[in-house]
């Protein structure tokens, strides 16, 4: 547990700057600003490490209606729209109808189109906590299309992904399967035919292997996405166990605070049909004592249970944050283990040279060259054109790996520039999502207390009417 000094999100900016709400219909006639929304290249974008944008891109989901209902192949369609002054689209305000598959297709391509890129992970298919019903119920229609939203504006808010084609393709085409199949066919990255690099890393790189000279930047950014998932697994199980005692969304239950105030109300409305000369005002605070109830429940389900899905959709967006970190090691790995693999090459090259010249012993020989040439001479490999022949196979290997390890040096460091710029970017995605999530749940709990002062403050005079005679 942190220290009370500690901020569990010490990482989020608060003072962001001002952006309209992303799913309001009244700010449809606005131009948006703020990160994630410029409009030109050049702003303030001369730093190689800060992400440019070239526009913006709103998204929005929408209606969800059930497809085919009375067949087994049944399922939802969403509309999705967008509004954009983006070039690669050819209409400011495309649209069009999909279903999950086909955000499940965008988002596996995407992330395969763009390795280097944080791409936010969609809700799990299964995934039905907190809910009741069929997948075709509309509370669960309506909790996969806010996750759906989601998901796009993620998209949306970043500068690379935004004007991928398959995005523009996702909201436009009206020959969604036939882009899928092109998409497949002919993917828009070139796929490299299997080099040195793909033969020797399977058998040279392991889950175990570290990187053995850490760049301290990538330490502190995955110190911070390691406190930050912890403080939203924090919050998760204390939101989740706050649900639970006050309402568990089984009324049958009879274990939360709304069944609890249920069973008070209707305790209080037996007791006035006892005392015939208060059942009015009684029965006024048992109706009070239902509202209240049911204001609870619908609190619940209003504020408590979006804020739990946002929360976990925020963890997933952050382990897709943290493959990306893992990913820039292990191009760097690459590079560490290649450029070992060729000073091996080299030594052994270096050794036999030494041989054929006859200065063996100013190679510095260890046991296991010793042993090597030991076994070399029982198998008849140890006459000078046998050498010969090995170091012009060497030789050979040495050029192919100096190449890939300039390659993979190249990599790496393309790879390390990319993924600052996007973690600029998950920074910016982050702090609009925090200050939107706690935002609804503060104008929630607002909501909340401002409606049960009401509830209570009618039934105070009624209450003060009784008359008690002493």
């Amino acid at each position: 547990m942190q220290g009370d000094d500690d901020d569990l999100f010490d990482s989020v900016t608060w003072e962001s700057p001002n952006q309209p709400g992303y799913d309001s219909a009244a700010d449809e006639g606005v131009i948006p600003s703020g990160p994630g929304f410029r409009q030109s290249a050049s702003d303030s974008n001369e730093d190689p490490h800060q992400p440019k944008w070239e526009g913006f891109l709103i998204t929005y989901v929408r209606d969800p209606v059930k497809e085919l209902a009375e067949t087994k192949d049944a399922y939802v369609s969403y509309l999705v729209s967008a509004r954009t002054n983006l070039p690669i689209f050819s209409t400011p305000n495309p649209s069009s109808r999909r279903r999950f598959q086909d955000f499940v297709f965008l988002r596996s391509h995407l992330a395969r189109d763009f390795p280097a890129c944080v791409v936010p992970a969609l809700p799990d298919k299964h995934r039905l906590e907190y809910l009741t019903g069929d997948r075709f119920s509309p509370e669960f229609m309506e909790r996969r299309r806010q996750d759906l939203h989601r998901f796009l504006e993620r998209i949306a808010r970043h500068p690379t992904l935004q004007r991928s084609t398959l995005v523009r393709a996702f909201f436009e085409s009206t020959e969604w399967n036939v882009t899928m199949h092109q998409h497949v066919a002919h993917p828009p990255t070139n796929e490299q035919s299997q080099g040195i690099i793909d033969n020797i890393s399977d058998t040279l790189l392991n889950a175990f292997s570290r990187v053995r000279k850490p760049d301290e930047r990538f330490l502190s950014m995955r110190e911070e996405v390691d406190k930050f998932e912890e403080a939203l697994v924090l919050s998760e199980r204390l939101y989740g166990r706050i649900r639970g005692r006050t309402s568990d969304g089984n009324p049958e239950s009879g274990e939360d605070l709304t069944a609890d105030y249920h069973d008070l109300a209707v305790a209080v409305q037996g007791l006035g049909f006892l005392e015939s000369g208060i059942t009015d005002p009684l029965n006024h605070f048992s109706n009070t004592l239902l509202e209240f109830s049911a204001l609870l429940r619908h609190t619940t389900q209003t504020t408590t249970d979006p804020l739990l899905g946002h929360l976990h959709s925020l963890l997933t967006y952050s382990h897709a944050n943290r493959a990306v970190l893992k990913l820039r090691d292990q191009k760097q790995l690459d590079f560490e283990e290649l450029s070992d693999y060729l000073s091996g090459v080299t030594a052994e090259r270096d050794r036999l040279s030494a041989i054929i010249s006859g200065h063996a012993g100013s190679t510095g020989l260890g046991i296991g060259a010793y042993i090597k040439d030991r076994v070399d001479a029982l198998r008849g490999a140890d006459d000078d054109r046998s050498r010969v022949e090995r170091m012009r196979k060497l030789d050979l290997k040495i050029k192919e790996l100096e190449d890939a390890v300039t390659t993979a040096h190249e990599t790496s460091d393309a790879f390390s520039d990319e993924t600052l710029r996007e973690q600029t970017i998950f920074q910016h995605s982050k702090e609009a999502e925090m200050k939107e999530m706690l935002g609804h749940l503060a104008d929630g709990e607002i909501e909340f207390y401002r409606t049960a002062m009401e509830e209570w403050d009618r039934i105070i005079p009624v209450i003060q009417r009784i008359r008690v005679d002493v």
